[in-house]
């Protein structure tokens, strides 16, 4: 099952959750259900030919953003 990672609009708690199906993740500080989905980087690193790691799309961003990671990007 796939662990994915939650903001909670309620407190603020950045939390991973691991998620069943059509389950609704609840936030572990305050019991909210008001959370969203982060966006978050790929947890595997893919080979190019030669055996050398290819460019992954956690080394990426898109053209006009300036955070720091892809958690702050409005895109």
């Amino acid at each position: 099952m796939p662990i994915y990672e939650y903001h909670c609009d309620k407190c603020g708690a950045d939390f991973e959750c691991l998620v069943f199906g059509s389950e609704k993740p609840e936030c572990r500080c305050c019991s909210s259900k008001k959370v969203r989905k982060r966006m978050s980087a790929c947890g595997f690193v893919s080979k190019g030919s030669g055996g050398q790691p290819a460019k992954t799309a956690a080394g990426s961003s898109c053209g006009g953003c300036h955070a720091g990671s892809c958690a702050g990007c409005k895109h």
